[in-house]
């Protein structure tokens, strides 16, 4: 059986294969990211840190942060919306796509096993190896679309 290691593992083990250390305040975003599933950009995860943990981590150090992490394989940025990224952790999830609504910033999750087998049949149409692929559809939910005619 195998065995799947932790997030904080994940991310200490490739910090140290960049020659990085897994300083206290690196250790604060990742365990805030992961204290609750859900999309989140730079400024809301800033926000939550500052309101919730004790240290206090620099909207800098986040930013530094996140492309490393999304590096690691443990959080992917989802979308660019209105210019900022939105990213979710990843690392022990299920593969899924999202609808992000452009007005209120809602964002759906959702899986299609005829999407997925659709982007199978291309890559072996065309012999395309697939290592990662999104899907993001950015739109309005159904309670924004009366306010944005």
């Amino acid at each position: 059986m195998e065995t799947r290691i932790s997030e904080i593992e994940k991310w200490e083990q490739f910090l140290r294969e960049k020659g990085y250390k897994l300083t206290p305040e690196r250790r604060v975003v990742l365990e805030e990211i992961f204290s609750h599933h859900g999309h989140f950009h730079a400024e809301e995860l800033y926000r939550r840190i500052k309101s919730r943990r004790k240290r206090k981590v620099s909207l800098a150090t986040i930013y530094r942060t996140l492309p490393l992490l999304v590096e690691s394989g443990i959080i992917r940025e989802v979308m660019r919306c209105e210019g900022r990224g939105i990213y979710e952790h990843i690392w022990g999830e299920k593969h899924h796509d999202h609808l992000v609504c452009m007005r209120c910033g809602k964002v759906i999750e959702f899986y299609d096993e005829r999407i997925e087998r659709l982007q199978q049949d291309i890559c072996k149409k065309y012999g395309f190896h697939p290592v990662e692929y999104r899907l993001g559809i950015k739109g309005y939910c159904q309670e924004c679309q009366s306010k944005v005619k």
